[in-house]
């Protein structure tokens, strides 16, 4: 259903373009992301969430500033200001990308407390990433796989994809895509409008591809 030199031509930069190729032609048709423009669109999105199937976990790296940005409810001063100032704990999680996950991700999403770890154990992974525990669970129930396997199996193409089009799949997303409503899907997933140019200009590309 698509083949190696598609997918390379979507994504130039991915190294193993075969195993991509080949789990995406296996588990899309099992979510219905059979016609050209819900191939684009999942590509599009996919792609620019996992800059081009290259990086499949959550990267927390994140600086004070960045922080305070990101999430100024949590780690700004003043949240309404302008200009970010990061607070206390931004300062203190600075750079600590474990630390930050555990805070961030507590007691949301299926998660316990932030001594639990499980907010860095269940960080975002897949092609557009699966985070939280509830979210892990429900997965592996899905996918037909026990919980235990599934932060790896998250972190192979089969594994991405899947969890991907899972998310596809119980967010609606197919007929938006048959609507070619990009923005639409983009606020689903991404819960705003970040990336959108980038999703958008990879959504041209694939639609050339496909349709």
């Amino acid at each position: 259903m698509i083949t190696d030199e598609q997918f390379s031509g979507l994504f130039p930069s991915n190294k193993n373009p075969a195993a991509w190729a080949a789990a995406l032609s296996a588990i899309l048709p099992k979510y219905e992301i059979t016609t050209p423009l819900r191939i684009a669109a999942f590509l599009a999105q996919c792609g620019h969430e996992s800059d081009g199937f290259t990086d499949l976990t959550e990267n927390l790296n994140y600086s004070s500033n960045a922080l305070a940005a990101t999430w100024p409810n949590r780690y700004a001063v003043d949240p309404k200001a302008k200009a970010k100032v990061p607070n206390d704990l931004a300062k203190r999680l600075h750079r600590q990308p474990e630390a930050i996950a555990n805070n961030v991700y507590a007691n949301r999403l299926g998660n316990g407390p932030e001594a639990s770890g499980d907010g860095w154990a269940h960080r975002g992974r897949g092609a557009i990433q699966c985070t939280g525990r509830g979210n892990y669970i429900n997965f592996a129930r899905a996918a037909g796989r026990p919980y235990s396997e599934i932060t790896a199996y998250l972190e192979t193409p089969e594994g991405a994809i899947e969890s991907a089009c899972w998310f596809w799949s119980i967010n609606k997303l197919n007929p938006l895509a048959d609507a070619e409503k990009t923005p639409h899907i983009t606020k689903i997933i991404n819960g705003g409008y970040n990336g959108l140019d980038d999703r958008t200009a990879r959504y041209n590309v694939a639609r050339q591809i496909f349709v």
